[in-house]
């Protein structure tokens, strides 16, 4: 099955509305010629509104960095479902590494928070990874394969077929250190095979598998060429038009080494 390949660019904690406004601006027409890739851009909650008007009839979608899965209440400096859709949000990263490691989200919570997205038919990009010391320990899998299984578990009664994976070893996000192309491969791999036996062979080839950490100009279309890599989630190379462009064009179909 051919999966329509995603890049997503995530500003994290950077860009003032301005900022948001001329990167957009700059965006926007270059993007349209992307065919066959859909392009995301997950920004900070005081641009989002901006973004979201400015790419509302445009093939780019506007995206939050985060939420809460409760749709009002009592919780101080959270936002919810209906506020990010009110403000022309079509997607949402949930449980990025930075949110589990320096936030403390757990799994439980990362999966109730999958589950109100698909609810609310706002695509869920869902990372999952593990940390340097886990990779040396042999620890790995055991780590993300626990947080795609507790994701999958906490579907089971909304289906999910449109949610996005993004695999992001922690130890290569914002290090200049990058997974091999075959390490991303092995992994992503790994993670579409348990997604086969939890799920079945039609929703784990329909689901889209991004890499992230560390991706740039210089090492994307190696990380495209592998057979199970869909896109990339990332950082602080998509910060620049220019750069984030490039590897835009290097995930459009026939691009990549397999095509």
């Amino acid at each position: 099955m051919a999966r329509r390949p995603m890049m997503a660019a995530n500003w994290k904690m950077n860009k003032t509305v301005t900022e948001a406004q001329n990167y957009t601006a700059a965006l926007l027409p270059r993007a349209a010629d992307a065919e066959g890739v859909d392009v995301a851009v997950f920004v900070p909650f005081t641009c989002l509104h901006e973004v979201g008007r400015m790419a509302e009839d445009s093939p780019v979608i506007a995206g939050a960095q985060n939420f809460y899965y409760e749709d009002s209440g009592a919780y101080t400096g959270e936002v919810s479902v209906p506020m990010l859709k009110d403000v022309l949000a079509r997607a949402v990263l949930v449980g990025h590494s930075e949110r589990r490691e320096i936030f403390g989200e757990t799994d439980t919570l990362v999966a109730r928070k999958t589950k109100r997205a698909v609810e609310a038919d706002l695509l869920p990009v869902v990372c999952v990874g593990e940390t340097k010391e886990e990779r040396d320990s042999g620890g790995m899998w055991e780590k993300v394969s626990g947080q795609v299984s507790r994701v999958l578990e906490e579907l089971d009664e909304v289906g999910g077929d449109g949610i996005v994976f993004a695999y992001e070893p922690i130890w290569a996000i914002g290090t200049g250190d990058t997974a091999t192309p075959d390490d991303a491969q092995d992994a992503i791999g790994r993670i579409r095979e348990l997604l086969r036996e939890e799920r079945g062979e039609d929703f784990a080839d329909g689901v889209r598998i991004l890499y992230g950490g560390s991706v740039k100009p210089a090492n994307v279309a190696e990380i495209m060429g592998q057979n199970d890599v869909d896109g990339a989630l990332v950082g602080g190379a998509s910060l620049e038009v220019d750069s984030f462009v490039e590897l835009i064009e290097a995930a459009r179909p026939g691009d990549s080494e397999d095509g």
